[in-house]
């Protein structure tokens, strides 16, 4: 069994992690907790490196830009907040009226998707982040995540506890849908743009990003709540009701690796972007970054 990196820090439970990409300074980890205090770490290491103040609710998600030069959080306070990675300052907060779960950044760093509680998804330019420039209805229930398309900046994704994923084109108004069998937890697309990764209940699911057209579905025996894509696509992580971070071959389906720690069930787990190491966030309020056995 491996022994992780273990980050501490934070006071309740860990509801997302995610790397910013590789860079000349590093690569970095940034995360959201229920304490209001997302984090900023060394994504080696896990080494904290600074705190953003200013949030006065439960933090749901967090995101870097493209340049890791800038993170987002959204939070139950009815904000997202844009900051300065460099100093930690605030740079905006956008109001919404109700709980937010999550946000991203589009392909250029210049808009950003918001979705949450209200059953919304908004779209805000960051030039003029007043008023969002685009309100999105049809989720029944709340949403859980949302990502820009890595191919297009006109389309967006939706996932929420109405157990569908909704695709946007923000161009022509019309909307797409995927059904899954159970509320959907996390969607993250793979780092060479090919695959789309939900999950959903007991489900982990590898969509074409392009097409959308489903590739792979596995069922494991746990509640799934996060997934990852090796890099290289030859494997993938998950993590969930159980406590433990599986690994599991993408080709078979078969569990190769299980890794414990975990004292509550994992909230979010992620591949860095080299596939050196990956972490995982959980209820116990710690984030474990977990070398590969070749590292």
């Amino acid at each position: 069994m491996r022994v992780p990196l273990i980050c501490s820090g934070n006071s309740r439970p860990i509801t997302d992690v995610s790397y910013s990409n590789e860079s000349s300074d590093g690569i970095f980890l940034v995360s959201a907790c229920l304490d209001g205090k997302p984090m900023l770490r060394d994504g080696q290491n896990g080494d904290w490196i600074g705190t953003f103040e200013g949030h006065k609710g439960a933090v749901w998600s967090s995101k870097f830009n493209s340049t890791a030069s800038q993170a987002i959080t959204a939070s139950a306070d009815y904000t997202v907040k844009l900051w300065d990675t460099l100093n930690g300052a605030e740079i905006v907060s956008i109001e919404h009226q109700s709980i937010v779960r999550t946000a991203d950044f589009s392909r250029n760093n210049d808009r950003i998707v918001t979705g949450g509680h209200e059953k919304i998804l908004r779209i805000y330019d960051l030039e003029r982040p007043n008023e969002a420039i685009f309100q999105i209805s049809g989720h029944q229930n709340y949403i859980k995540t949302a990502l820009w398309s890595v191919y297009s900046d006109d389309l967006v994704l939706s996932g929420g506890a109405d157990e569908v994923i909704r695709i946007w084109d923000l161009r022509s108004g019309t909307q797409s849908s995927l059904y899954a069998k159970s509320a959907i937890s996390s969607m993250e697309f793979s780092r060479d743009k090919k695959y789309l990764i939900t999950t959903a209940g007991n489900e982990v699911s590898f969509w074409d990003a392009q097409t959308f057209y489903p590739i792979k579905v596995y069922s494991l025996p746990f509640d799934v709540f996060g997934a990852s894509l090796h890099p290289d696509n030859s494997k993938f992580i998950a993590g969930g009701s159980d406590f433990w971070v599986h690994v599991y071959d993408f080709n078979t389906g078969n569990e190769v690796e299980v890794n414990k720690g975990h004292h509550g069930p994992v909230n979010s787990c992620r591949y860095s972007p080299d596939g050196s190491s990956f972490c995982s966030g959980s209820v116990d309020g710690t984030i474990r970054i977990w070398q590969n056995a070749e590292n």
